[in-house]
Order: C-alpha cells, then structure tokens, then sequence
C-alpha cells in the first residue's frame, strides 16, 4: 500500500543550501534545489544580479528566501560564514578566486564548516587556460562540439537559446553534482569542492553522439544525420497558415502509420532507400503546405506517428495534455513550469514566489539561528 505525503514540501525538506546571487545556472541550480523542498537562502547584493530582471518576475527565485548583505562591507563576508556554518550546501558562480578574494572562497567556509558541499558554478571551470575568461553558453557551447552539431548544412549553426549549455550542460550538472556530495557527506562527515564547468557538462550530454561518430554512424558535418535534421522524418515542416509541425516517427511502424495519413504511402514506402531522401522531404514539405497546423494536427490527433505541433510559449501551458498533468502551474499572478520531476511520497510545489533582495532577512536570522544578521530595526526578541 502506497503511504501519505510526508511532512515538508519535497523530498530535500530540511535541507539547507546558501546561495551567493549570479546571474543565469547558477540561480537556476538553486530554483531547482528549492522546488525539491531544500531551505535556500540567496544572498543578494545590494545593486541587484547585473541583468535587470524586474526580481517580482525573475522565477528563478521562487521557493526561495532572500537576505541581503554586502560582501566587500566589513560585515557581509562574517555573516555569510554564519550562514554555512549551519548550511548543507553553498552555490557560487563567480569566476576563479573572486569568492576567495571576498572572504568566503571554499578554504574559510570549509573551515567552518567540514560537513558542507561547496558548489561552484562556472562556463570554463576552476582550471584550465581559460579559466580567467569571461564567457556565454554561446562560447561553452561552441568550444565543446555541441553548437556544430545544431542547424542546417549550408547555414551557420543555429543558437538553441541558452538551454543546452547554460540550464543543461551547467545547472543540472551542478544538482547533480551537489546532491552526490551530500549523499558523500552525510555517510562520511566528509565535505567537499564540487567543480561544475558548462564546457564539462555540454561536452557530456553529448556522450551518444561521441559513440555514434567512433562507431561510424554519425558524421561530424551538421545537418546530415538521423537526429540533427538530416533525415526527413526527423525535423519540422511548415504549414499553410505559418505555423509547423514536428516529425518523428523513426520506427517502422510509426513511419508507416505517418506516411499513410500524410497520403504518400505508395510512394515512399521505404524510409531507409537514402537516395530518395531528397525526394521524400521535398514531398513531406509539399503535403504540410496543404494545411494548416490545427487541421494537420487534427489528421495526427490520437495516432503513433510522432508527430506533434511546434507550440509557442505562451500557447504550450494551454494543450489538454500539459494542462492536464499540470505541467504549468499559475502561482502570483504567474503562469511558469511546475517543478520536476514528481514524487510519489514527498509531493514538491510552487511554495512562494519569487524573493524579493533582502525581504526575507529577519525571518531567516530567527530560522538559521544567527542573530548578527537579524536587521538593526527589527525587534530585539524573536
């Protein structure tokens, strides 16, 4: 019999985690740490991140608590060692040695605290001749393969936002990367660097890619292979009114299945006779200019083959699929994603929204028992 929610809000309840604030995987490693349940505490600067982000938007600080100190003041570096003496993990996304320089590089907090994980998020990573350069997912991307990999032959590679190299290849390099540490210094007592650089984790995410190439089924030229667009019913297809579908039925039988609703089964029966690839998508490309992407999608609606319409951001929360698992949740005022993934017995949610820069100050002095944070106005007692 499958047991009750437990207390707490995911399974990382009790957890706690200080954030010094950056800009981009860094926030996004925390946000994610947060919608597990974890305690975060970000401390912000007094000027804000750098991008501008109005912070009553910025849901990457939802789930989170925000105090506000000033680490080059004579006081910031002092209170935030108060805060990892009685944390689990500290996440920083400086560039090599400026934490060092602030007081509260991993020698100090470690110091402090033996048990802690010491997050350190980077594009370049602590080491290495770049490592002192400053950098964009663009760049990461870029020197590890993986920007190559993405577009059309005869066009420069295509820019994938900065999902790839920024949010996969960093932030989720860096959870992992934390998590595994901690699970390290709850059996030992043992804390630790743990060193998440965007080039390593791009450079990971394509491990496939890499044995496909040794192995002699992937060229290393964009465009001309059976994930990256090269294959026609693997891609996307324009329709009549502007829109587009994605296609990709890969197995036979699912290819089948979409040739025949498309309406040139006869034709193309063979999804393997490569010199007809040219043909084939020439023919996929002349049926979808027939419809338009609701009709098309009606013709696909409830079959396997793979096929789907490209949905707008603001257009996904609304498909009776994603509506249905909640997959967008609405919390402020704000449509955003729901966290992921699920859990069966520790249930995880939008708890708050996002922090605002030093407004959680007094109630985290009272929670993490440090009164020298708690602010010069506030009551005496707590």
């Amino acid at each position: 019999m499958a047991k009750g929610p437990r207390s707490g809000h995911g399974p990382l309840t009790g957890v706690r985690i200080v954030e010094l604030a950056g800009i981009g995987p860094g926030p996004f490693a925390a946000m994610l740490l947060a919608d597990l349940g974890a305690d975060v505490v970000r401390v912000d600067r007094p000027g804000g991140a750098g991008l501008g982000i109005d912070p009553a938007s910025d849901l990457t600080n939802r789930n989170k608590r925000s105090v506000l100190l000033d680490l080059k003041s004579d006081e910031g570096p002092a209170r935030v060692l108060d805060l990892v003496e009685r944390a689990d993990i500290l996440i920083e996304g400086y560039r090599p040695g400026v934490a060092e320089r602030l007081g509260v590089g991993p020698e100090a907090c470690l110091a402090r605290n033996p048990k802690l994980v010491y997050g350190r998020m980077t594009g370049w990573g602590q080491d290495g001749p770049l490592a002192e350069r400053a950098g964009h997912d663009i760049a990461y991307l870029a020197l590890t393969g993986t920007l190559s990999m993405i577009g059309k032959p005869d066009e420069p590679p295509v820019v994938p936002a900065n999902l790839v190299g920024d949010y996969a290849g960093g932030s989720l390099y860096l959870v992992v990367g934390v998590l595994a540490a901690l699970q390290h210094a709850r059996a030992h007592g043992e804390g630790q660097i743990v060193d998440a650089a965007i080039v390593d984790g791009a450079a990971h995410l394509a491990t496939m890619i890499h044995g496909m190439l040794a192995a002699g089924s992937w060229q290393d030229r964009r465009g001309t292979n059976l994930l990256d667009g090269g294959c026609p019913f693997y891609g996307t297809y324009a329709t009549s009114d502007g829109g587009h579908m994605a296609v990709g039925p890969l197995e036979g039988q699912f290819y089948a299945e979409f040739i025949g609703l498309l309406g040139i089964a006869d034709a193309f029966p063979d999804r393997w006779d490569l010199a007809r690839w040219d043909e084939l998508r020439a023919a996929v490309t002349e049926r979808f200019l027939t419809r338009t992407r609701a009709e098309w999608t009606e013709v696909f609606d409830g079959t396997d083959a793979c096929v789907a319409p490209v949905l707008s951001l603001t257009e996904a929360p609304h498909h009776p699929h994603l509506a249905a698992r909640s997959t967008f949740v609405e919390h402020s005022g704000l449509t955003q994603p729901a966290p992921a993934p699920r859990f069966s017995a520790t249930p995880v949610s939008v708890r708050s929204g996002p922090a605002r820069p030093g407004g959680d100050t007094a109630a985290v002095a009272a929670d993490w028992d440090v009164p020298a944070l708690r602010p010069a106005d506030s009551p005496d007692t707590y």
